[in-house]
């Protein structure tokens, strides 16, 4: 299946360095470059790629308001991949809020682009990488409002544990083994809680699980 990409980013050299990289992968094709935000979403709209590859740092429209037009908006299709220059940049988390479903950081190897990009359009969210969990626990930290999401108490007791793991960072078959239940059951579960948290994928369930303070920065959960 050939996974259309929306590269969006206000330097031509680093749109085509993209481009480079993901069309030397047979089934990913480039369909339109965007040099800002505002740019992207019209892009977006006009072309429905599977996953647009957006920069934070951008004019007329910055990355973080261009993920929020695209996720929000329910006739598109596309999942958002925010680049940056630097992980600690705050808001790398403020985009994960607005809905993208990871982030990548501008230096990634090659094949790590190609792959992230396959991985989002597959549904999944860019969550293994360790920078991520910081930049997660980071601004959580300082920003945790218990309010500003779907409640987790509809959520089971088994629910909340696999929360609490997709939280860590772990895959599908690391929570199985470490629940002691089968990899299908995982992802009924999974299905479950991004359903009942009214989230689009498990990036947006990491947030929730710090916001809600279930999952303390630094490793900890809440009882």
């Amino acid at each position: 299946m050939t996974v259309r990409v929306l590269i969006a980013d206000d330097q031509q050299l680093v749109r085509s360095g993209f481009r480079m990289i993901l069309e030397s992968e047979q089934e990913l094709l480039v369909v339109a470059e965007a040099a800002d935000g505002q740019e992207a979403v019209a892009a977006a709209r006009r072309l429905r790629p599977d996953v647009a590859l957006i920069d934070l740092r951008m004019p007329v429209m910055d990355g973080i308001a261009a993920t929020a037009a695209i996720v929000g908006d329910p006739a598109l299709p596309t999942r958002v991949l925010v680049v940056t220059t630097f992980d600690t940049d705050e808001h790398v988390y403020a985009a994960l809020r607005a809905g993208a479903s990871g982030f990548l950081l501008k230096d990634a190897p090659p094949e790590e682009l190609a792959a992230a990009v396959r991985l989002i359009a597959e549904g999944d969210a860019l969550l293994a990488p360790s920078v991520t969990r910081r930049v997660i626990e980071e601004f959580a930290r300082v920003s945790r409002d218990p309010g500003s999401r779907s409640s987790l108490g509809d959520l089971t007791e088994r629910e909340l544990d696999v929360l609490r793991l997709v939280a860590r960072g772990l895959s599908n078959s690391e929570i199985a083994e470490e629940l002691t239940i089968g990899e299908t059951t995982v992802k009924t579960h999974i299905g479950n809680i991004l359903m009942k948290l009214d989230v689009r994928d498990r990036a947006q369930a990491v947030v929730a699980a710090y916001e809600s303070g279930l999952v303390v920065p630094g490793g900890g959960s809440r009882a």
